[in-house]
């Protein structure tokens, strides 16, 4: 399974290559919701996954960013994020990832996390641990915010919902010894699941922007919870890195 799911990734990656820095002004468009962005990439990677998936499994269900959910006939069910990062990818930034998980009766087994531009896969399958371009990788051995660059994200921003995640992170900011904000939640927890990041948060997102990264962090050997340390993620909050680091975060969300 987790070969299909890698090798669907790396495909997904090179369409999206076909486009990133050839899109012209009408081929983006904002979502009517909110200040988020569609371009013809993200629903031309997501009918090549969706496509590929059908190919393979006509029975399963898929869940995509742009399509939505369609139908509910199987225990098993595809998570896609075509483009997580279209901020990024309309600019020319390669802080963009593609997002591929399955879930089995509404739990991960496997997922690919592809930054296409970074030439970096990363993948885990339940069990089996995680990867970056077929090498092992692990959570950070981080235990103090102080010695801590952490990852983060304003997703509620673009919702005009600024009081909240401003005021956690201005209190969270000064605690740390750095933050990055780049814009992916998948390519987030997937470097957080590498250690390159000691710790992530972030709230207001859905399911398809952390459903990869959150089995990649947990096979990496670090843990996934919501803002009450529960598993109600994303819709309450999403906290992820080592044990250590997510205890310390959680602090600042009671």
């Amino acid at each position: 399974m987790l070969e299909f799911i890698s090798e669907l990734a790396l495909r997904a990656g090179e369409e999206s290559l076909r486009y990133f820095g050839n899109l012209d002004p009408d081929d983006i468009s904002g979502k009517a919701t909110s200040k988020d962005l569609v371009s013809i990439a993200d629903k031309a990677v997501e009918n090549l996954i969706i496509s590929e998936i059908s190919k393979r499994y006509p029975d399963h269900d898929i869940f995509g960013e742009e399509t939505g959910h369609a139908g509910k006939k199987s225990e098993y069910c595809w998570v896609i994020d075509p483009i997580d990062g279209t901020q990024s990818f309309v600019k020319v930034h390669p802080y963009y990832a593609i997002s591929i998980a399955l879930y089995r009766d509404g739990l991960p087994l496997a997922g690919a996390v592809n930054a296409p531009a970074m030439n970096r896969l990363f993948t885990a399958e339940k069990g089996q641990g995680a990867f970056m371009n077929d090498s092992p990788i692990r959570v950070s051995g981080c235990r103090t915010l102080a010695e801590a660059a952490c990852a983060t994200g304003f997703s509620l921003l673009r919702q005009n919902k600024v009081e909240t995640p401003l005021a956690r992170f201005n209190r969270i900011l000064p605690h740390l010894r750095d933050i990055k904000r780049c814009g992916s939640a998948a390519l987030d927890l997937a470097l957080t699941a590498a250690g390159v990041y000691d710790g992530y948060w972030e709230e207001g997102l859905q399911l398809y922007d952390v459903a990869a990264g959150a089995i990649i962090v947990q096979e990496a050997g670090g843990i996934v919870t919501d803002y009450n340390g529960g598993n109600d993620y994303p819709a309450g909050g999403i906290v992820a890195g080592p044990a250590a680091i997510v205890e310390k975060l959680r602090e600042f969300f009671d």
